[in-house]
């Protein structure tokens, strides 16, 4: 059907659509027996953050501990949390610092409050 008679064409007519048949679901029992992971890590070196990685691409919530690789070497403790960051925005994520020692990261399905 022409976008024009949905929206009023050259008559200014709008042309009635007939309502759609629905389909009734029945409540699902799915969400009752999954579980939310919620996974702690450490970052002692740079290559760590690939752990990390692989429990967002999982689906586990990650409290990263940071303080030992920023004791370390601040300059791999911010390619460690860059390459967390890209991770979380390529899975639709959130990733927020929780004072100065950790970091919480989430996939798609949790939010940070802030």
């Amino acid at each position: 059907m022409p976008l024009k008679n949905i929206f009023g064409g050259k008559n200014n007519q709008i042309e009635k659509l007939e309502p759609e048949e629905y389909v009734e679901l029945e409540p699902g029992n799915d969400n009752k027996n999954k579980k939310v992971k919620i996974r702690v890590a450490t970052l002692h070196e740079f290559r760590d953050s690939e752990s990390v990685q692989k429990m967002l691409r999982n689906g586990d919530i990650v409290w990263v501990k940071i303080k030992p690789l920023k004791e370390k070497d601040m300059t791999d403790l911010k390619r460690a949390i860059d390459r967390i960051k890209k991770t979380v925005r390529s899975i639709d994520g959130d990733v927020a610092g929780i004072d100065e020692e950790w970091l919480v990261a989430t996939p798609h399905y949790a939010h940070v409050h802030r």
